[in-house]
């Protein structure tokens, strides 16, 4: 049986493989990771091998010449339970102010299904991001669709990619990957011009019965906190939180 601490970890390694930087190297079980994307996040160390003392220290040492060497900040993902005990407070005391605080969250794809209404929108899926699909999430992140198109090239695991269409324009997207037994949503993104018209649960529901499709029954899914929209679709859909995590970065 798979225990809270193990289920946890192997989520987040999933969503790394489903976000594949461009660097990474396995350091004594921590991810060492660099992503030229403006996704500061996909550059963050998984600190997922318990440390203490002098040990702790020459790893947290690791990750910032790793980070040195490729021109950008050292930034950890701390998780409860799945990080070490005292690495909190040690990067707390060498100046990495905390930033960002995210939900991991959970669903039986059944869940989601079932209490999505049926799309108002036409949503198309695709087994790769057409240019369309990479300018909406682009234009919605404020980030580089070449970089997300290099980035999403290098994945190695099944996806889909849903775009909600209205009046012949793609207005929101999202994606899945599958990976051992789990179907990860990610890049969800509508339009400004868009929202509150049904077309992020339309894609949520598409991806959702994609996963049947494909025998998956959950779903997982890591969103920020302060996203309120975000927040009530993945509530209304039947996610429930498995825990919260944050980042320090220097």
């Amino acid at each position: 049986m798979v225990s809270d601490t193990e289920l946890v970890r192997h989520l987040q390694e999933r969503a790394a493989r489903a976000q594949p930087a461009e660097h990474v190297v396995h350091f004594e079980g921590w991810w060492l990771r660099y992503s030229a994307s403006r996704s500061w996040w996909l550059s963050s160390v998984l600190p997922h091998d318990d440390a203490n003392g002098d040990d702790l220290l020459r790893l947290v040492e690791a990750a910032e010449r790793f980070s040195a060497a490729e021109s950008t900040r050292t930034t950890f993902q701390l998780t409860p339970g799945v990080c070490p005990a005292q690495l909190n407070k040690l990067l707390a005391g060498r100046s990495f102010e905390r930033r960002g605080s995210m939900s991991l969250q959970t669903a039986p794809a059944a869940h989601v299904m079932d209490r999505l209404e049926p799309p108002v929108v036409q949503v198309e899926v695709a087994p790769a991001p057409d240019n369309a699909w990479l300018s909406v999430w682009a234009d919605t992140n404020g980030a580089d669709a070449d970089l997300e198109r290099e980035l999403l090239g290098r994945l190695d695991r099944p996806a889909a990619y849903a775009s909600a269409v209205f009046d012949g324009k793609v207005v929101a997207v999202g994606r899945t990957v599958i990976d051992s037994g789990w179907a990860g949503i990610f890049g969800m993104a509508t339009l400004p011009a868009a929202r509150g018209r049904g077309a992020a649960s339309a894609v949520l529901a598409r991806l959702a019965s994609y996963a049947r499709e494909q025998a998956r029954e959950a779903h997982d899914i890591q969103v920020e906190r302060d996203n309120q929209p975000a927040m009530r679709l993945y509530q209304r859909s039947g996610f429930s939180q498995v825990l919260g995590y944050h980042y320090r970065q220097r």
